[in-house]
Order: structure tokens, then sequence, then C-alpha cells
């Protein structure tokens, strides 16, 4: 109970106050068990105009235990490997990770994003592009590139963003007191911090 009691407050948050460039929502809406987020590649980087999916999976004792977050939209990144799995230490519990309970899935995503500007070529998962990132970055940064016009550009991000949940002039978030928020759809991805 603990678990969908703080979902439904982080995603009600997270869409009354959008963070630029990410979204979250419930994957299947008759569960929180599954969610969908999205991030636009950071601007200045090989990912821009890139639209990234991932996918959250909230375990039983989440907040307790991180979520375990995984890229959909294959990524070529030293930090993310071809299963679209993270290696960063805010998804790890201590001692070899950073994860408390007080961070929010909003931070989590805010830190990817964050990890796609600033790669992290000490701690890979994909040593042979890690090495590529040290020593030869503009080749990295072409490889990176294609891959994101290859899978991750799909049209402008703004647009993508408006189709997303065509169907749905409004996303409709219960908070945890049953009160509802309306939140239109343009705000819900920040796109009126974009534009």
């Amino acid at each position: 109970m603990q678990k969908f009691q703080r979902i439904k407050r982080e995603l009600f948050r997270m869409n009354s106050t959008p963070t630029q460039g990410i979204s979250c929502t419930p994957k299947d809406e008759n569960t929180l068990d599954v969610l969908t987020a999205v991030i636009i590649g950071p601007q200045c980087t090989p990912y821009e105009n890139g639209t990234f999916q991932l996918e959250i999976h909230i375990p039983d004792k989440y907040p307790f235990v991180p979520p375990m977050i995984k890229f959909v939209t294959p990524i070529y990144h030293p930090n993310i490997d071809n299963a679209g799995r993270i290696c960063m230490d805010n998804l790890k519990m201590p001692p070899k990770g950073t994860w408390a309970p007080q961070i929010a899935l909003e931070n989590l995503l805010i830190s990817i994003r964050l990890l796609m500007t600033n790669p992290n070529p000490d701690d890979p998962l994909m040593p042979d592009i890690a090495e590529e990132y040290k020593s030869s970055r503009e080749q990295f940064e072409s490889k990176a590139r294609e891959y994101t016009k290859k899978y991750a550009i799909i049209g402008e991000p703004s647009t993508l963003l408006r189709k997303r949940d065509k169907e749905l002039t409004h996303t409709v978030v219960e908070d945890i007191s049953g009160d509802t928020a309306r939140v239109d759809e343009q705000k819900r991805f920040g796109q009126d911090k974009m534009d």
C-alpha cells in the first residue's frame, strides 16, 4: 500500500510541475508496477532531438529498494548496455551504490538525463565504448549520433510528445487524498518550458 501511495504522489508531482525533457506515466492504467518514461536527448549532445523510452519496474519493497530502470530505445553509451541496463550509483543499494528512500523517480530520470550529457567512462557497462569515449571522442560522438538518428529520432520532440497520448486531451492523475488534477499534455511534458 505504501508503495502505491508513494508512486501516485510522485507521478502527481511530476505531472503537475513537469521537468523539461522528462515524463513518466503508468504503462498500464490498471497498475503502477511498471511505468514508462520518456527522456528527450539533451541539447549539445549526440543524443539531441532523440526521444528515448525507458521502462521502470517498481519492486514490492519500493522505496526501500531502488526501481529497476532500463532503456527500451537502443542508445550508444558507455554506461548503458545493449539490454538497456544502466550503470549508475543511484540505482544500486549501499554499500556499492547510493540509493536512499528519499530519492524520487523524477530525480532518477534527471540523473539519467545528466548521465547522457556526462558519461562516466571509469565505471562502464560497455568497456569498448568507454575506451572509445576516452581515446576518440569524435568517433564516439559520431556513432552515438548515428544510433540516435536510427533508433530515437521519430520526429521533432515537441511533435512526438504532443502525439504521444493523442486520444487524451488531458491526463487525469489522482493524488493520495483522492483529489483529481487535470494536467494538459503540453505542460505534462514540460513543453511550456521548452518552447
